[in-house]
């Protein structure tokens, strides 16, 4: 596939390490690419579940994506500030179809207030033991824990308050362009 350029729009699927289809974000707006990393926008998005469970996001979203490190971030704008979710999974590949990756289960949540919290890891020891997750593949997951926390204490990257700025000003330049594209 063609790497998509800033306003396109792609569709993101997350896998289980067995293959199984996970989760699906239909319309994640394009913001940036090159050829490392993907970061997008959800907003009112559509997600649909393994189960055909459907809803939609609640608020804006801007979405990292990264081919070299495995996990992906989540920065949810609200009202009362940013909070983050981090998904531990490998990076991202993009064909026809969508930017997909496996998702690992453990997740990083980062509270507005900086609080981090470390999530599912029953569901990931879980899902280890049943899918046989490979020891390269823990051992990277771990290690890119520490990358994640690092970023995160550090407000590298998407955890910076500039970052989240630009991005959603950019989203609202782009979303205002399509708009009077359309008229």
């Amino acid at each position: 596939m063609k790497i998509p350029k800033e306003g396109d729009f792609i569709t993101i699927q997350s896998y289980k390490h067995d293959g199984n289809l996970h989760r699906t974000w239909r319309d994640t707006m394009v913001l940036k690419t090159n050829e490392n990393s993907i970061i997008g926008v959800n907003d009112h998005t559509l997600v649909t579940e393994s189960d055909d469970r459907r809803w939609v996001t609640r608020e804006p979203a801007i979405v990292y994506f990264h081919k070299k490190f495995w996990f992906n971030i989540i920065a949810m704008i609200r009202e009362e500030g940013v909070s983050y979710y981090c998904n531990l999974a490998s990076p991202f590949v993009l064909d026809n179809e969508a930017l997909k990756y496996i998702d690992y289960d453990l997740d990083v949540k980062v509270f507005k207030d900086g609080e981090k919290k470390l999530l599912d890891v029953e569901e990931y020891e879980r899902h280890r033991r049943k899918m046989h997750y490979p020891k390269e593949i823990d051992h990277i997951l771990k290690e890119n824990v520490k990358i994640l926390v690092d970023w995160i204490n550090n407000e590298k990257g998407p955890f910076s308050k500039e970052y989240v700025e630009i991005w959603y000003n950019r989203y609202h330049q782009l979303k205002k362009n399509v708009l009077t594209f359309c008229q």
